[in-house]
C-alpha cells in the first residue's frame, strides 16, 4: 500500500540532455494514420522507442506516431532526432557514430548531439550553412528505456516506476514486443479483469470467471484500480484458494503500472508501456520487478511475460473495430469494465476525440 501510494504522490524528474538549438515547430508527418488534432494530443506525452542498452555503438532506427526517428548515443547521453540528413534526406540510421558525432552515409555529412553539422566532406574549409541543422526531439533515458517527446513545450511527465529504487527488487527488461494493434486497445487488455479465466487458462486462469467488485478511482494523469480476486499463476497449486490482490494505476495515454501482491510477501510490479508506432502497430514494453525469487534466472520471467503478451496478442490483434471507442456508447459495457470505461473517460479528457485510432 505504502508503495502505490508514493507512487501516486511523487512527480517524477525528467533528465534529459538540454537541447538548446531544438527546433520548436512540430507538426504530423506527411504519412500520418492518426487524425490531426490526436496526432497532436498524443505528441504531447513521453513514449518509449527503445531499450537503452540497444543503442550503444550504432544508430537506432525507430519510429513514433508514424515520425521515423533515429537514436545515437554520445558522452551527453542519447539524442533523437528526425531520420534524414539535412542536405538530400538520406535516412541517418544508414550511417554511422564516430566519436561524439553521427555521419550520413550518403555524402558524409556530420553531425553533432545537437544536431549541428560539423563536416561536410565535399568542402572542408567552407563555412557551414546554419540550415545544416537535425531536427532534433526531446529525449531521455528511463527504467531501462529510451523516450522521447515530440512536443518541445509540453510539460508532462515520464510515468515513475519506484520498485526499480527500491532495494530488494530485481528488475528486468523483456525485449519490445510488436503488436499489429492500436496503443489504446493494448494498454486496456492488459488491465482487463475479466478475461483471465478465457485468455489466460495456461499462464493464471482462475477458478472462476466471476469478477468480484473492485475500486477504481480518476487520477490527475489517469486512473487507480483495486482488484483482489483468486487470479493466480497456475504453477501454484494453491492458486484458487488464496487471494492474489493486484493494484493498477495507468497514466494517460499508454503506460500501465501493475503491483501485483502474492499470497505471503512476493510483489511484483510490472511497467507496460505501448508506444505508437502507427494507429494500428504498437511497440509493447514491459520492465518487470520482484522481491523473491532472486536466485531464479531472469530468462525464466521474461519468457513466462511473453507468453501472456502472446496470448493477449492474439485476441486484440482481432478486435474490431481496430480503435478503442473514445464514445461509450458505441460499446457495450458491465460492472466489471469499470476500469476500461474510465480509462476511455480520462482519454477523451487529454483531447482524443470520436476519430481516435490508437
Amino acid at each position: 500500500m505504502e508503495i502505490a501510494a508514493a507512487r501516486r504522490s511523487r512527480t517524477p524528474a525528467i533528465a534529459s540532455h538540454p537541447l538548446p538549438n531544438l527546433i520548436p515547430k512540430h507538426v504530423p508527418p506527411r504519412n500520418s494514420t492518426f487524425h490531426g488534432e490526436d496526432w497532436f494530443a498524443l505528441a504531447s506525452f513521453w513514449h518509449p522507442v527503445a531499450l537503452a542498452s540497444g543503442v550503444q555503438s550504432n544508430p537506432v532506427a525507430v519510429r513514433l506516431l508514424d515520425q521515423d526517428i533515429v537514436l545515437f548515443r554520445t558522452a551527453r547521453g542519447v539524442s533523437a532526432a528526425a531520420d534524414i540528413c539535412a542536405h538530400r534526406g538520406a535516412p541517418l540510421s544508414m550511417g554511422k557514430l564516430e566519436g561524439e558525432r553521427i555521419r550520413c552515409a550518403y555524402h558524409g555529412y556530420c553531425y553533432d548531439a545537437q544536431g549541428r553539422c560539423t563536416e561536410i566532406p565535399a568542402h572542408p574549409d567552407a563555412p557551414i550553412p546554419e540550415k545544416l541543422h537535425l531536427r532534433l526531439f526531446r529525449s531521455a533515458e528511463r527504467h531501462g528505456l529510451v523516450w522521447v517527446c515530440l512536443d518541445p513545450s509540453s510539460p508532462r511527465e515520464i510515468p515513475g516506476f519506484d520498485e526499480a529504487g527500491l532495494p530488494g527488487f530485481q528488475v528486468i527488461n523483456i525485449p519490445p514486443l510488436a503488436w499489429s494493434a492500436s496503443a489504446g486497445r493494448q494498454l486496456e487488455s492488459f488491465c482487463d479483469v475479466a478475461h483471465f479465466a478465457f485468455v489466460h487458462k495456461s499462464t493464471f486462469a482462475a477458478a472462476s470467471p466471476v469478477v468480484p467488485r473492485y475500486s477504481v478511482e480518476a487520477t490527475p494523469d489517469g486512473l487507480h484500480a483495486d482488484f483482489t480476486s483468486n487470479v493466480g499463476n497456475v504453477s501454484d497449486p494453491g492458486a484458487a484458494s488464496q487471494a492474489w490482490r493486484r493494484v493498477y494505476d495507468i497514466h494517460v495515454p499508454f503506460t500501465a503500472h501493475l503491483l501485483i501482491h502474492f499470497p505471503g510477501q512476493g510483489r511484483m510490479a510490472i511497467l507496460n508501456a505501448g508506444s505508437p508506432v502507427a494507429a494500428r502497430k504498437t511497440n509493447v514494453f514491459a520492465v518487470v520487478a520482484r522481491d523473491f525469487d532472486l536466485e531464479k534466472p531472469a530468462d525464466e520471467v521474461i519468457e513466462f511475460q511473453r507468453k501472456i503478451y502472446a496470448e493477449d496478442q492474439a485476441v486484440v490483434e482481432r478486435q474490431n473495430p481496430e480503435d478503442l471507442p473514445i464514445d461509450l456508447s458505441e460499446e457495450v459495457h458491465v460492472r466489471a469494465d469499470l476500469t476500461s470505461i474510465t480509462y476511455r473517460r480520462q482519454l477523451a479528457k487529454i483531447g482524443l476525440g470520436r476519430t481516435f485510432t490508437s
